[in-house]
């Protein structure tokens, strides 16, 4: 059962583990919006030249906002654009189905390494440390595949369509369930554990790609909705996740470790025609839209 002293405690955890990328963040990036940007610059010209007549354009369009539409494109066009916009239905659906089948996943940890393998708790928590070296694989490949690739393709021919930035994920979607066939496939005493390890790695790292690829097109495609689409994107991802955290160890014990696993290799195999289809077809949705960038 989960206390409130175990519950404050994981909070700190996050607060000091957040806390220096927060930092990091405010030293070391750039303001990238434009609109803050001149924001700033008017408010320096004013204080220098002593005009308050010297105003940016987003200053001049937020004097005249009402709360009814700050409302409704904080809240209510963002589920509008989710209903109305096969892309973006998509991605949500996907990326919420991506994230339960990724938690349920680990809850398989405990039925096959200490049972199959006799790894005590401290050895079964090190097999966690995978997910941490995954990451720091996918997050290789994700740089080489921007400095190499998509950072001298943008200065050749500019930034192109948002599902551009989708072709990593392409390799990834079929990559992702291979780890997942990988590992329940051979979970079991007669292979030595590091397989089922590495299949691991590769489930994690063809996560990490894919969601980077998400999360690079949904800004693209609706710039001015950009927070309150991740917001609602993170909402369904999160709950989605925790309600299939709360089947998942039941499962494995019902189907088996290389059954249950199976079953969510094959739902993960179903979002590789999505993807590729999103990527293909993308454009022509996004054209059809009301809400699609100009």
């Amino acid at each position: 059962m989960l206390t409130i002293h175990s519950w404050r405690w994981g909070l700190w955890e996050i607060v000091w583990l957040t806390g220096p990328i927060m930092v990091l963040f405010i030293i070391a990036f750039p303001e990238t919006s434009a609109e803050n940007i001149l924001r700033r610059r008017a408010q320096r010209l004013r204080k220098i030249t002593g005009r308050n007549d010297l105003k940016a354009q987003t200053e001049i369009d937020q004097a005249n906002l009402k709360f009814s539409e700050v409302f409704w494109d904080a809240l209510i066009k963002p589920i509008e654009i989710f209903i109305k916009d096969p892309a973006i239905t998509f991605t949500n659906i996907y990326t919420s189905l991506t994230y339960g089948i990724y938690y349920s996943f680990f809850e398989v940890f405990p039925l096959v390494y200490p049972k199959m393998y006799g790894f005590n708790l401290g050895e079964t928590g090190l097999v966690f440390l995978s997910i941490g070296v995954a990451c720091i694989v996918g997050l290789i490949f994700f740089l080489v595949y921007q400095i190499y690739y998509l950072i001298p393709d943008i200065k050749q021919n500019g930034l192109r369509s948002p599902e551009h930035r989708l072709v990593p994920a392409l390799f990834a979607v079929i990559t992702l369930p291979m780890g997942y066939f990988m590992f329940g496939w051979t979970a079991r005493p007669a292979v030595h554990w590091i397989v089922s390890v590495i299949g691991v790695g590769i489930l994690v790292a063809s996560n990490f790609i894919i969601f980077q690829c998400i999360f690079v097109y949904i800004p693209l495609s609706y710039p001015q909705y950009t927070a309150s689409l991740f917001a609602a994107n993170d909402l369904s991802r999160a709950a989605f996740a925790a309600g299939c955290v709360l089947f998942s160890r039941p499962m494995f014990i019902n189907l088996g470790v290389g059954g249950g696993v199976s079953l969510l290799a094959g739902l993960a195999v179903v979002g590789i025609a999505g993807m590729f289809g999103l990527w293909k077809f993308g454009a022509v949705l996004r054209s059809r839209s009301t809400f699609a960038t100009k």
